[in-house]
């Protein structure tokens, strides 16, 4: 049944969305006002004094190995070309421009990574000068993701570092703990537009395992988070919106691991820690397939399985695409989704995100898509040369309610 059902929302979304490739100038009600529609940001297309002399240096940060990327099979999309050429995004005007086209087609929150390695914020320039200088910034909410986690320096060049030595470790002491927290609620947190779910700023957190390793068991992650929100108490804000990122589809281990749990269920560790909120990165933490359809039904399938077990709101999230290869020379075809990635079979899985939210109405409306700008990874709702604008009239046209018609 669940397989018919899926065949025909595809075939539905074929049907809608047939030659839509470029944005729409007619007036239309882009989003219901009930949800809230979020892009991953991943910002590295920026040169900074630390990346240029530790990573990227060329000066156009990560630009520099996405203009490589290279066809490692017959039809494989690569490298891949923006439509908007290869821009700054710490560049506020260049902002100006995602700004409008996001709000314009329905996504009206940025949920940007944020970074903090030896003692310093990292790769921040894009959130500080480039969304928060921008004129329109205002049309948007925002927040921030802590995505510390470790680096070897072949992830993230391997034209310069041809093993995996350890650039940074995604661990903080308590010293850069309490300057971060210091710098991320009066920085970002008391911005007007940074985004709260029953007034409070949502903070999330992509590698738990990291900070838990950094605190050293779950009474010193607790006493961690606690300093989080006492803080943002004596600031005059209600508290924090604690939010996790789940990496691992088996569910209660691929949240901290067993090394911690010391007996506690999930929900009982979640309860202790005062974790309001949970929701996953991309589709990759349920695997790679090359075929997409198959590849959403994974990540469903893992949604699936945390929102059994959880007792606080699981939020969707939509994978456009998976294509790590500029990255890493050894990956082949078995390692990229190539097949059926098309706005159509995407906005199909928008839609199925959206009836699992309405299935849902305990929990606050919110949706979160990967990515805005993930062009590294081959997921981006940015404009490129082969779709135009044909994810983002994905998003404008199932935020505007047109599947509901079917």
């Amino acid at each position: 049944m669940k397989s018919k059902f899926l065949f025909s929302l595809f075939f539905i979304g074929l049907i809608i969305f047939s030659g839509c490739t470029s944005s729409s100038n007619k007036s239309s009600k882009i989003q219901e006002d009930d949800y809230d529609v979020a892009a991953f940001i991943w910002p590295s297309c920026h040169d900074e004094q630390r990346s240029r002399e530790v990573l990227w240096g060329e000066g156009i940060g990560e630009w520099e190995i996405i203009q490589k990327g290279d066809p490692r099979f017959h039809g494989h999309y690569q490298p891949r070309i923006p439509l908007w050429g290869y821009e700054m995004d710490d560049d506020p005007v260049v902002f100006e421009k995602k700004i409008r086209a996001a709000v314009d087609h329905g996504v009206n929150l940025f949920v940007f990574d944020w970074y903090w390695y030896d003692g310093e914020p990292f790769l921040e320039s894009t959130l500080n000068n480039g969304f928060l200088k921008a004129a329109n910034n205002h049309l948007m909410k925002f927040y921030i993701m802590w995505a510390n986690h470790d680096v070897p320096g072949a992830m993230w060049n391997r034209y310069r570092y041809q093993s995996d030595t350890l650039i940074w470790n995604g661990e903080v002491t308590w010293e850069d703990y309490e300057v971060m927290v210091q710098r991320i609620i009066k920085q970002y947190f008391k911005q007007p537009n940074y985004f709260t779910i029953d007034g409070k700023p949502v903070f999330s957190i992509f590698s738990f395992q990291d900070m838990v390793n950094s605190f050293g068991d779950l009474e010193g992650t607790r006493k961690a988070l606690d300093v989080l929100r006492e803080n943002a108490l004596s600031t005059g804000l209600p508290g924090v919106h604690v939010q996790l990122i789940s990496r691992n589809p088996r569910g209660e281990a691929g949240l901290i691991g067993d090394r911690y749990a010391n007996g506690m269920d999930l929900n009982e560790i979640i309860e202790y820690l005062d974790i309001n909120s949970m929701t996953t990165y991309n589709w990759r933490m349920s695997g790679i397939d090359e075929d997409y359809v198959r590849w959403a039904e994974s990540g469903i399938a893992m949604r699936n399985r945390w929102d059994s077990l959880l007792t606080i709101p699981y939020f969707p999230v939509v994978s456009i695409g998976w294509d790590n290869t500029p990255r890493y020379a050894d990956l082949g075809q078995e390692s990229v989704v190539h097949i059926g990635n098309t706005p159509e079979s995407f906005g199909a899985y928008l839609q199925e995100a959206k009836n699992y939210l309405k299935q849902h109405p305990e929990q606050p409306r919110l949706i979160l898509l990967n990515a805005w700008n993930e062009w590294v990874e081959g997921a981006y709702l940015e404009p490129d040369m082969k779709w135009g604008f044909g994810y983002l009239e994905a998003v404008k046209k199932v935020m505007s309610g047109e599947y509901d018609r079917y």
